[in-house]
């Protein structure tokens, strides 16, 4: 039978109604002669919960502690789930990360998959089970439980889809699918009825949060459509696959993120003296620059603090360091343009700085690439830099488009 992998998120088994609601639909997917796979995320706030307990324990909790901690939330989840299926007659068998063969790096808290061993799935969707397994989690090469950082289920189920070799990766959250911006934040946003891997990869790593850049990415290796859709009643849905492009500079999208934070050094070693901090406390960085001058040179670094989880221990780490004029600013935002051939000229960014402009906030960094512009700003600027981007870039150019298409 056809294998179908399907993915819900925290809010959608968030409590036991919402958790027999998708049991209700598994079974359905069964009844209709498909072999299903389900990947859930722990209830609710159940992961923001579990760190916060930790933080009551250590202001530093190890990263490998959090991971055995923060991975017993998807056991719950996955159990339940499991229960409420064999009640209604459909037979169902949980499994952790580790137990159907989700093998990553050793990077705790923020781990990458590396392969896909589903041996024990296969052999019990052949005894005509469903397999539910505990997303966001696997095991290391070092038999360490490790933990995909944010948006973690999202890379677990699109992995499975692919060493399953299945029909369908069903990504299930509380939207309907991608918008060309967050519809809180910008009403009149509208849904995306399909996107190229590479446009939905960029808004992902730039903020959007309805799929993980990562999956992303596993998605477009090996060709398998995901589907964005909410899990509650409606038809709605967004696919993501590969796609011709679309027209050079034109914006499907304008997301954001805050929580950033902007390290930067002078010195003539400033940018070595940086990434070797940064490496030794185990942070990526974002966007990595360095300015050179005469006989010195000034390296700037922009962080997440999404998936740092002592980022106090690593600003002292940084302000600790002799000589090398660090200087750490937080309370950053960024708010970021997407879209195939976006800068094929200069008419997208000059839109983008004259909105911000008009809003009287300073721009305090810019960075662009094919398929993206990004601008950083104080956090406070963020919701209207959103709005007058998409106003400009997305809602202005389609109403100048609209006559002749």
């Amino acid at each position: 039978m056809p294998i179908v992998v399907q993915k819900y998120g925290g809010s959608s088994v968030a409590d036991v109604e919402k958790i027999g609601k998708v049991a209700d639909r598994v079974a359905a997917t069964k009844a209709a002669g498909k072999d299903v796979v389900v990947v859930v995320s722990a209830m609710g706030d159940t992961t923001d919960d579990l760190l916060a307990l930790a933080r009551k324990v250590t202001t530093n909790p190890a990263r490998r502690e959090l991971d055995m901690l923060l991975s017993a939330g998807e056991r719950i989840s996955m159990t339940l789930l499991s229960m409420a299926l064999n009640e209604r007659g459909v037979p169902a068998l949980s499994f952790t990360g580790s137990q159907s063969g989700i093998v990553t790096n050793d990077a705790h808290t923020n781990a990458r998959i590396v392969e896909v061993r589903p041996f024990r799935v296969q052999d019990e969707l052949a005894r005509g089970k469903v397999v539910i397994v505990a997303g966001y989690q696997g095991v290391s090469y070092k038999k360490e439980v490790t933990t995909l950082g944010r948006g973690g289920s999202d890379t677990t189920a699109v992995a499975l889809a692919a060493a399953l070799d299945a029909e369908a990766c069903e990504i299930y959250s509380d939207v309907d699918g991608v918008y060309t911006a967050d519809p809180r934040v910008v009403p009149d946003a509208r849904r995306l009825a399909e996107l190229s891997y590479e446009e939905m990869q960029e808004l992902a790593e730039a903020g959007a949060r309805v799929l993980n850049a990562q999956a992303v990415e596993f998605a477009k290796e090996r060709g398998i459509a995901i589907y964005a859709r909410a899990a509650g009643a409606g038809p709605g849905e967004t696919v993501v696959r590969k796609l011709p492009p679309r027209a050079p500079g034109r914006v499907v999208g304008v997301t954001s993120e805050t929580g950033l934070v902007l390290v930067t050094a002078q010195g003539p070693s400033a940018l070595r003296a940086l990434v070797e901090v940064l490496h030794d406390h185990g942070a990526a960085g974002k966007e990595i620059l360095l300015r050179p001058g005469d006989g010195t040179s000034l390296a700037s670094v922009l962080l997440s603090l999404e998936n740092l989880h002592d980022f106090a221990l690593l600003k002292l780490a940084l302000q600790a360091r002799p000589g090398d004029g660090v200087r750490v600013r937080e309370g950053l935002g960024a708010v970021s343009a997407i879209g195939a051939g976006i800068n094929a000229s200069l008419g997208n960014l000059h839109r983008a700085l004259l909105a911000v402009e008009e809003l009287g906030a300073p721009v305090l960094g810019a960075s662009t690439s094919s398929f993206r512009i990004t601008l950083l700003m104080g956090t406070d600027a963020v919701p209207d830099a959103v709005r007058r981007l998409h106003r400009r870039l997305v809602t202005e150019a389609e109403e100048a488009r609209s006559p002749a298409e």
